[in-house]
């Protein structure tokens, strides 16, 4: 009887890889950069091991490297590592310069950056609307009537009420979806911030669901969080 495979959970994953290549991952503390392309070399030192699939491994392969803990360890010169801990690479600057772009993107989404959510403060060069009068300039009302004032005074609110009018975009209802209803590689949309965002189901995990983005990105998340 063939044996079945336990390790579903991409955590559990990533625990087996840190048990059977110590010298190359980690579950916590300092990361090691992976070498391009280890993947291959999992993948055949795995052929006879049914404990790991080689679809369920490049998931987990793909949440390690997409981790903030993993991403801050991507610096220039920094060394890339096979399965056995040693140097093969170092990091060039478009490796480090992504992976930097690809953490601050990935934070920013999630709220972290508080910078990024502040609007800018107003030093004073903001210029006053057109239709103001520069101060001391000079008009001639000798020849305009009081009547003609009041009836222009009203077409200038009028007008200036018409250009802020902003017409708001109405957007479809999101419909939740029945947690028996889903599966891994599912279709969904998931909520982040005040915009839905399209998704692939890549984990289920009790009340943990993983996602990957359209962008590649791997978030984990609850159901309350997923619509159809």
């Amino acid at each position: 009887m063939e044996t079945e495979i336990k390790r579903i959970s991409t955590k559990d994953i990533i625990t087996y890889l840190t048990e059977k290549f110590p010298e190359c991952f980690s579950v916590k503390g300092q990361v090691k950069p992976l070498k391009v392309g280890i993947f291959q070399d999992l993948a055949d030192k795995l052929t006879d091991d049914e404990t790991v699939s080689k679809t369920r491994l490049r998931q987990a392969l793909r949440h390690y490297t997409s981790s903030w803990r993993y991403l801050k360890a991507i610096k220039l010169g920094t060394f890339r590592v096979d399965i056995d801990g040693k140097d093969v690479a170092k990091i060039d600057e478009d490796q480090a310069n992504y992976a930097s772009k690809t953490l601050k993107e990935s934070q920013e989404k999630f709220g972290n950056n508080s910078s990024a959510n502040k609007k800018p403060a107003d030093n004073g060069t903001k210029k006053p609307y057109k239709g103001h009068k520069p101060k001391g300039s000079v008009t001639n009302t000798s020849i305009t009537t009081p009547a003609e004032t009041k009836r222009d005074s009203a077409k200038y609110k009028s007008l200036k009420a018409t250009k802020r009018k902003v017409v708001k975009k109405e957007l479809p209802p999101l419909k939740p979806v029945e947690s028996a209803t889903i599966t891994v590689g599912c279709k969904v949309k998931v909520q982040l911030g005040n915009s839905p965002m399209n998704a692939t189901i890549t984990e289920i995990a009790g009340k943990d669901i993983s996602v990957q983005l359209d962008s590649g990105m791997i978030i984990k998340t609850q159901m309350q969080n997923i619509y159809s």
